[in-house]
């Protein structure tokens, strides 16, 4: 009976490891900025530097100093202290 139960605690960890989705950031204005990881190889981390989201030259990147999106005087701008909207967080499932 131990090891039954220790089977399907395992398999349950394993399939929620396996199968999570990193959580995603979406502006104020409901544009999505990418995934909240720190996967430099994941396509949409905003810690890829190639990437969509991650580059700093991105205009849709949080990485982006003079951009929409990464501008410290944005109101779209996680940086921004005094920005009016903020950012949403939601899971990726």
């Amino acid at each position: 009976m131990k090891t039954l139960i220790g089977i399907v605690v395992g398999v349950v960890l394993f399939a929620t490891t396996v199968f999570a989705q990193s959580p995603e950031i979406y502006s104020s204005d409901g544009k999505y900025l990418g995934n909240l990881n720190s996967n430099p190889y994941d396509p949409n981390s905003i810690s890829n530097p190639y990437g969509r989201y991650g580059n700093p030259y991105s205009p849709d990147s949080i990485n982006n100093p003079y951009g929409k999106y990464g501008n410290p005087y944005s109101p779209y701008s996680p940086h921004n202290p005094y920005a009016t909207g903020a950012n949403r967080v939601r899971q990726g499932w």
